[in-house]
């Protein structure tokens, strides 16, 4: 039976890194010791290590429900570049090449394999894994099970029929980064888990600067040209609420010179695949996009979100502004809205579509609840106290007190939307005044490690696109940073640098120990 001591190791082997973030070794354990587990962890703090270090360790393949399979190419690349072997089974694979990786999975050629939670339901899938050896069913984005949630999907009420259904019941791990109480009690109950360990390790991002202002639907959309003009070497995604206003500011910001790309679901799969692939490659700056975009969206250097218009609900709010800075590097969170949008927001509710089944008294309470949700939403937007501590209250987080704010806030730092306006800005005082983690203050990064920074970044966009993967899956920003601090200039060094594994070392190290010799 794996060991913890073994989970380290695989950890070291496979990602670089020495120790686990907190939450990750509880859920490993669990699942090692055969027990189901409910993990709410914040985005970035590593969920996905959560079952990819188990599927190393248990034999078998390890199924992962996963709700979008646009991402699902990006994700197996992201494992291989690990040393993990990967698939995924979904209609972009043709039924002879779907024949093929259910064969190779039960000769033994993978450890993990991602599927959609509506492929549980065919039944050549189900014979297929009735036949396989599994001992982990993963459910990423739980919260998608219930309809409390902001994001339901009827086909994740079938997962737990599909486990009870296999000749023998695998560990099951459901996972997700915004629940709050009732939708965790759903999970457990809607996804059949039995005596579940329950990690719920918090919901704040210290990195992550929360930004709301008010402003005119016209000075939105010359805030937004302004700021990507004076980031324009970072990534950033912009949300609205229409695919109208989706339309309209990425035109203005290519109009304004900006590499920007649009999303949304009027336009075909191969248009929303050309864009995604733009922007995941950093080959496109900015994505503008309705909610359609992100789930589960794995780039981990994005630097700034910025919502122009209100979402529905603070878990709506929080799941986008959460895909900002997941590699632990700071980031912006802006909340751009209008009196205007309180009233779109209140005619999308009154003309929400049901099921047909759907009794009226269930109708009733699904608005009621909807509303309520959106009152949350409202008050965040025109909070006159502390950002981070209304979404922490929001989803259940004890607070301890502070006279002096939180310090990543605009209500605490007392900032207008002009205080972003103007000069370019480096990253390393992105996000400053936000409260102390394992950075460089602005004192330590010098113009010398800032242009290193940026030639490590140029070599690691080469290296993806020789290999056809993301840059963030060669390296994070993160780790590009560890690199310019400790300056590594043997193997071994640089194998120290967390996020450096034995395999990325093997692919990468020598082009990346060249350019920090200067050679």
């Amino acid at each position: 039976m794996p060991t913890m001591e073994d989970a380290r190791q695989a950890l070291s082997r496979y990602f670089g890194y020495e120790s686990f973030r907190p939450g990750q070794a509880e859920v490993i354990s669990s699942i090692l010791d055969g027990r189901d587990s409910l993990a709410v962890m914040p985005t970035g703090a590593g969920k996905s290590v959560c079952y990819q270090i188990p599927a190393t360790l248990l034999g078998g393949l390890t199924l992962v429900v996963s709700p979008l399979i646009s991402l699902m190419g990006d994700q197996v690349r992201s494992l291989k570049e690990a040393g993990i072997r990967g698939s995924y089974l979904n209609s972009t694979l043709n039924q002879r090449q779907q024949e093929i990786v259910m064969q190779r999975a039960l000769d033994g050629w993978y450890d993990v394999m991602y599927v959609a939670p509506e492929r549980l339901r065919d039944g050549r899938f189900l014979d297929f894994a009735s036949r396989a050896s599994v001992p982990l069913v993963a459910v990423d984005e739980a919260h998608c099970v219930s309809q409390w949630g902001q994001d339901f999907r009827p086909a994740y009420r079938g997962i737990a029929g599909f486990v009870d259904a296999l000749p023998k019941r695998p560990v099951v791990a459901a996972l997700t980064a915004t629940a709050t109480a009732r939708v965790r009690a759903d999970i457990v109950s809607l996804l059949g888990l039995r005596d579940p360990t329950v990690q719920v390790n918090g919901f704040d991002r210290p990195n992550l600067t929360l930004l709301s202002f008010e402003l005119t639907p016209k000075a939105r959309e010359r805030w937004v040209v302004s700021y990507a003009l004076s980031h324009r070497s970072q990534s950033g995604i912009v949300y609205a609420t229409t695919r109208k206003k989706v339309d309209a500011l990425a035109d203005a910001l290519r109009d304004a010179g900006v590499r920007a790309v649009a999303y949304h679901a009027g336009y075909d799969n191969q248009s929303r695949s050309a864009a995604q692939e733009a922007f995941v490659r950093d080959d496109a700056q900015v994505m503008v996009a309705t909610n359609a975009f992100g789930m589960g969206i794995d780039k981990s250097d994005v630097r700034y979100v910025v919502n122009v218009g209100l979402p529905l609900s603070l878990e709506e709010y929080y799941q986008e502004a959460g895909r900002a800075g997941r590699d632990g590097e700071p980031a912006e969170c802006f909340l751009l809205w209008s009196r205007g949008d309180i009233r779109t927001c209140h005619f999308l509710i009154d003309n929400t579509e049901f099921p047909p089944e759907t009794t009226r008294t269930d109708r009733e309470r699904l608005l009621a609840s909807r509303n309520a949700l959106l009152s949350k939403m409202i008050g965040y937007a025109m909070s006159d106290t502390c950002l981070r501590r209304r979404v922490l209250t929001y989803f259940g987080q004890a607070v301890p007190p502070s006279d002096g704010g939180c310090g990543g806030c605009s209500v605490c730092r007392h900032l207008s939307p002009d205080d972003y306006l103007g000069a370019v800005r480096s990253r390393t005082t992105f996000g400053r005044g936000v409260r102390e983690r394992e950075l460089p203050s602005e004192a330590e990064v010098t113009d010398e490690d800032e242009r290193l920074f940026q030639r490590l970044r140029a070599l690691r966009k080469s290296l993806a696109d020789e290999a056809g993967v993301p840059p963030y899956v060669v390296f994070s920003d993160a780790t590009l940073r560890a690199m310019v601090r400790r300056r590594p200039t043997t193997r071994d060094e640089l194998l120290q640098v967390s996020g450096v594994g034995k395999t990325k070392l093997r692919r990468y190290g020598d082009e990346f120990l060249s350019e920090l010799r200067g050679e």
